[in-house]
């Protein structure tokens, strides 16, 4: 578990599972569900009537909505509202001992929504931390799905982690054409090709890639500057510059952006040189709500650079790009976004 800031019980890691229909989230679940892995799981699953879980029920009361399952695993259905759920479990957790949830969403679902859940609520956010998306796409139909489902597109913009199903399905070239997309799409999560839900629990788990206060380090790969070859509403950048930045005016830029595009945000992340400090500032958002900490120290020979990632719909670059370059220290103040120049 994750210590809590206040040092109170340690937060309740939480896994978000994501796909569009028939990717392969189920049955990915159902593995979860009923694999001995020696892991005490809550999971909450809003289609739970798919769920074949029959043989699997030790204990169940109809009117708290609780399964747990003969390999210590606890199903939940989300019929009413994820926050009330999430409550419930927070209560029995001493009774049920869990060591972590999953969450399952249904595949027309925007993962932004249930992500937002943890940061708008003060008691959920004190109870759990997001440790990351995970989404499973569909190899043989995934490309069609991009190209027609604004939300495929959105499960794969937000994705921590990316599992690629049914590759037995295509030829080499086509699962190796829909992996070159997703990664221009988001460069920042790692593709794993998977039959069956066949996948080692522990690559899901424990991933730190959502936690606003995490220390993240962006890899040079995330910064791979690709032309796009489809013409995919959602797409990313990466910004880098040597020279340090005046944290005013940063924070007076980043406020601006997120005022006026955070609804096309889905992910932004840097790793930041700031004048006058001698460690890292680590900055991360989702949509409207972005959270800071401080990072690593800045060593002796260390090359102080800083690096942000933006993952996003149509997203204004050259705007973005102009605005940081204004924020280094000496710069003249960058002209928010909304703002006339005067």
């Amino acid at each position: 578990m994750t210590k809590s800031s206040t040092g109170a019980r340690p937060k309740i890691p939480v896994t978000i599972l994501t796909g569009f229909l028939g990717s392969g989230k189920t049955t990915l679940l159902n593995r979860i569900l009923k694999e001995q892995h020696g892991r005490r799981i809550a999971v909450i699953e809003n289609e739970f009537g798919e769920v074949g879980i029959d043989n699997e029920i030790l204990l169940q009361n109809p009117d708290e909505q609780i399964v747990e399952m003969n390999n210590g695993c606890i199903c939940c259905t989300v019929r009413g509202d994820l926050i009330r759920i999430l409550g419930e479990l927070e209560k029995k957790h001493r009774k049920l001992a869990f060591e972590r949830v999953i969450i399952e969403t249904t595949g027309l679902a925007d993962p932004a929504p249930v992500a937002q859940t943890f940061f708008v609520d003060d008691a959920i956010g004190d109870a759990y931390v997001l440790d990351s998306i995970v989404t499973v796409v569909d190899a043989k139909h995934g490309s069609l799905q991009l190209d027609e489902h604004h939300e495929a597109q959105e499960q794969v913009g937000f994705a921590d982690r990316i599992l690629l199903s049914k590759t037995d399905l295509v030829a080499e070239e086509e699962a190796a054409a829909l992996i070159d997309r997703i990664r221009r799409m988001n460069p920042r999560a790692p593709v794993k090709r998977v039959h069956f839900g066949e996948t080692d629990i522990r690559e899901l788990l424990d991933v730190r890639g959502f936690n606003l206060t995490s220390i993240l380090e962006i890899e040079p790969a995330f910064l791979e500057d690709v032309a796009h070859e489809h013409d995919d509403e959602i797409g990313s950048f990466a910004w880098r510059d040597d020279r340090p930045l005046d944290m005013a005016k940063l924070e007076s830029f980043l406020d601006g952006v997120i005022r006026f595009y955070g609804q096309d945000l889905l992910r932004y992340k840097g790793v930041l040189n700031v004048a006058g400090e001698d460690t890292r500032m680590v900055c991360q958002g989702v949509h409207m709500m972005m959270g800071g900490s401080a990072g690593r120290r800045w060593l002796p020979g260390d090359k102080r650079t800083s690096t942000m990632v933006f993952i996003g719909r149509n997203l204004p670059r050259e705007l973005l790009e102009q605005g940081l370059a204004l924020c280094v220290e000496g710069a003249p103040e960058p002209v928010a976004p909304g703002v006339a120049a005067g």
